[in-house]
């Protein structure tokens, strides 16, 4: 792979890479495959700013900031070119990859996909399936303190509101109590 030879201390921005990614080649294969996702998005962005470029330039926007005339010719050929180079380079990265776990001898029924219809199963450790009659009779330990969590917040945002609005009424209450009999002192009572 073109950026990701045998001294990948560095990576294509000039960084420091973490050492962790150098310390096994599965490693070093992960990290190539991170760079290709990231390939793969710039890859996607190129293709997006070729089409805009080979739209009518009566059709851009004020915001749009794309070159006009010769200038708009020429950089759609630099960003095609950049484009076909970053997918060269995505598919050398993938067949390495592929070679990689081809040479580690990975049994394909590691990496096959699922069949279809396949529902992954909840994380975490799944409850004792006491409550049989419950909604979320499929839902891991995890899912269920998150649900117990918003619960708890909700009581607490409840418990809140109704001290809230109690201290509104006792104050409304002495207010009023207070008016009444500043009422009275002015009428003499």
């Amino acid at each position: 792979m073109s950026h990701l030879g045998e001294d990948i201390e560095h990576d294509q921005s000039g960084a420091e890479i973490d050492p962790i990614w150098t310390s096994s080649r599965t490693a070093r294969q992960i990290y190539a495959l991170g760079e290709v996702e990231k390939d793969i998005t710039r890859l996607l962005s190129l293709a997006a700013s070729s089409v805009g470029l080979l739209t009518l330039p009566q059709t851009d926007g004020p915001d749009d900031g794309l070159p006009q005339g010769e200038e708009r010719s020429e950089q759609f050929v630099l960003e095609v070119s950049e484009y076909f180079e970053r997918l060269d380079s995505v598919q050398v990265a993938i067949r390495s990859s592929l070679a990689h776990i081809r040479q580690s001898r990975i049994a394909p029924s590691a990496i096959s996909a699922p069949p279809p219809g396949f529902v992954p199963p909840s994380l975490g450790v799944g409850l004792p399936s006491g409550d049989a009659g419950s909604s979320g009779a499929n839902r891991g330990l995890q899912e269920e303190r998150v649900e117990r969590d918003a619960w708890v917040g909700i009581l607490d945002a409840l418990t809140r509101l109704k001290a809230a609005r109690e201290s509104e009424t006792l104050k409304d209450a002495t207010s009023e109590a207070g008016t009444q009999k500043q009422a009275m002192d002015t009428q003499g009572i």
